[in-house]
């Protein structure tokens, strides 16, 4: 039998749909292309609108569909025409993956109020407000699947307080719409990534030998002992968001190479000390 896609005539919105400049690929980008590969028409948020066509070029290349919303959707209006553009554009909404994130280093003492509040507008608020104008239309059908891009930060300790306190309430918030409209046929999840490489992360050190060593460590670190990327988070988004996951909700899906399922000790025989420290 020939397989369909996995989200096969389906609509997917992805918020951070472009990449960071840099070398790899964003979490965002690399969903928004697994579903598109996997049959799904896909709205590009981003608010720079250059990064989101590099990822509309992609997917049309390879014959998908997509179509590019620019706005902040830290602003509920913005949200509000994010979702009458994907229905506009094709009809509905049946996937939303909320995927705009930022980190910064910052401990609770050093931290100010404004990079705390930052944090959780860019990593909360926008997820909020995307999932407020989206479950109403999913709702009306009785089908729907959000994604929540998480993090292993809101789960251990990683020195970026105010970026983990806001991805905790991400996970807090999957678990709460889980329960809140799952009567209503919307499934919700997150997926955690780990210690993957993307331009996000690798834009928060500054170039050099430290950090080509430090991203090195991030995958002896796992149990795997090889590198993750933005496409393996892309995959578990699909597999979350398509119908093979029908009966999973209220769950956060770890893409860490079993960074949570060891104590950092037992790694210990496969790092090395930092250069220069």
């Amino acid at each position: 039998m020939e397989r369909s896609g996995r989200v096969e005539g389906k609509v997917a919105i992805v918020t951070g749909a472009g990449s960071t400049p840099g070398p790899g690929i964003g979490t965002g980008k690399a969903t928004a292309v697994v579903l598109a590969r996997e049959g799904a028409s896909v709205l590009l948020v981003d608010l720079f609108p250059e990064r989101a066509e590099e990822t509309r070029r992609l997917i049309e290349e390879e014959g998908g569909k997509a179509e590019v919303f620019a706005g902040d959707v830290s602003e509920n209006a913005a949200c509000a025409a994010m979702v009458d553009a994907a229905v506009s554009a094709f009809g509905t909404v049946d996937v939303l993956v909320n995927n705009i994130g930022r980190a910064a280093l910052g401990t609770v003492v050093d931290t100010t109020e404004e990079d705390w509040d930052t944090a959780f507008r860019i990593n909360l608020r926008t997820a909020f407000l995307a999932s407020k104008h989206v479950v109403p239309i999913m709702a009306a059908k009785g089908a729907g699947s959000i994604v929540n891009i998480a993090s292993i930060s809101a789960l251990r300790g990683d020195g970026t307080v105010a970026y983990s306190a806001a991805k905790g309430g991400l996970i807090a918030m999957t678990v709460d719409m889980a329960y809140s409209h799952g009567r209503e046929g919307v499934r919700v999840n997150a997926v955690a990534p780990g210690h993957i490489t993307t331009p996000m992360v690798m834009s928060v050190s500054d170039p050099g030998p430290k950090a080509e060593f430090m991203n090195a460590m991030r995958s002896e670190a796992g149990l795997l002992g090889t590198p993750g990327d933005g496409w393996d988070v892309g995959w578990a988004a699909a597999f979350l968001a398509s119908d093979e996951a029908r009966w999973i909700t209220g769950v956060t899906l770890p893409v860490e190479s079993g960074v949570l399922s060891v104590t950092p000790l037992m790694m210990a025989p496969h790092l090395r000390a930092v250069p220069g420290a």
